[in-house]
């Protein structure tokens, strides 16, 4: 099996593992989403030069894949697989920000060191909440989540297509890579001088499957509209869940937990 099938296959699992009954797949997707959206707005809010104080709220992913009964190991893999674009972000931080801004150790550490590591941080608690929020609810039933929050059709529905049109096109690279590994026995990177070839026969297939796709979605009813068997029906758990999330979010933002609990410890210790 070709390595890009592999990759499909664990892409393709966070909406699998939506199927399952759990306590957090009883919650609402409006709250679910809210609750998300309040803490990446949250986690992005802090200055650039803070990282202690971003700790806690790996107890929002941490709690979730809980109730949802998610692996942390796989969202950790899938977290590693992205971890390259936020590197990116923040590579030449420590380069163009060399102000020293705290002492570690008796050593200074310049501020693009920090901000490096704040970037790295967020991306990890936002990225993880995000997956987390997929695999407890299906990607489906956050885009109807997302509509019947208010979010214009098209924006949901072109978002729904763009999540399966992706599906359809890591399918048809599956396909063609092991096409080829199984004609000519190779198993290594692909040639430059044949990648461009293989890459608009590539783009051609998928448009064509989408398109077949597509007449197949008319010729059973489609009109644009995202329907779902799931009722949603806004609960007092949902908003008992909201609150508590939101609420959370405001207390971290507001104390500086991880402060304080090392003034506890040190004054333990004293």
């Amino acid at each position: 099996m070709s390595s890009i099938n592999t990759a499909l296959r664990d892409f393709d699992s966070l909406d699998a593992l939506a199927t399952r009954p759990t306590r957090l797949s009883a919650i609402d997707p409006r709250a679910k989403i809210l609750a998300t959206l309040g803490f990446i707005i949250t986690v992005v809010s802090f200055d650039r030069y803070v990282v202690a104080a971003l700790l806690p709220f790996a107890l929002f992913p941490v709690a979730m894949a809980g109730l949802g009964e998610i692996s942390l190991r796989m969202i950790a893999r899938k977290l590693l697989i992205a971890s390259p674009f936020a590197v990116m972000v923040g590579l030449f931080n420590p380069w163009l920000d060399q102000q020293p801004v705290l002492q570690l150790l008796g050593y200074p550490i310049a501020g693009g060191w920090v901000s490096f590591a704040s970037i790295l941080i967020r991306f990890c608690l936002t990225v993880a909440a995000a997956l987390i929020l997929v695999a407890s609810t299906g990607f489906h039933q956050v885009c109807v989540g997302l509509r019947r929050l208010g979010l214009p059709q098209v924006f949901t529905t072109q978002l729904l297509f763009l999540h399966r049109y992706a599906l359809v096109l890591a399918g048809e690279a599956g396909r063609m890579s092991l096409a080829r590994e199984l004609r000519s026995g190779a198993r290594g990177a692909l040639p430059l001088a044949v990648f461009g070839s293989l890459l608009g026969h590539l783009l051609l297939r998928a448009m064509e499957r989408a398109q077949r796709i597509y007449q197949a979605m008319v010729a059973r009813g489609f009109d644009g509209e995202l329907r779902s068997r799931q009722v949603l029906a806004w609960r007092g758990l949902d908003s008992l869940f909201l609150l508590v999330c939101w609420g959370g979010f405001l207390l971290a933002r507001q104390l500086d937990v991880t402060h304080l609990l090392g003034l506890l410890l040190l004054g333990h210790l004293s």
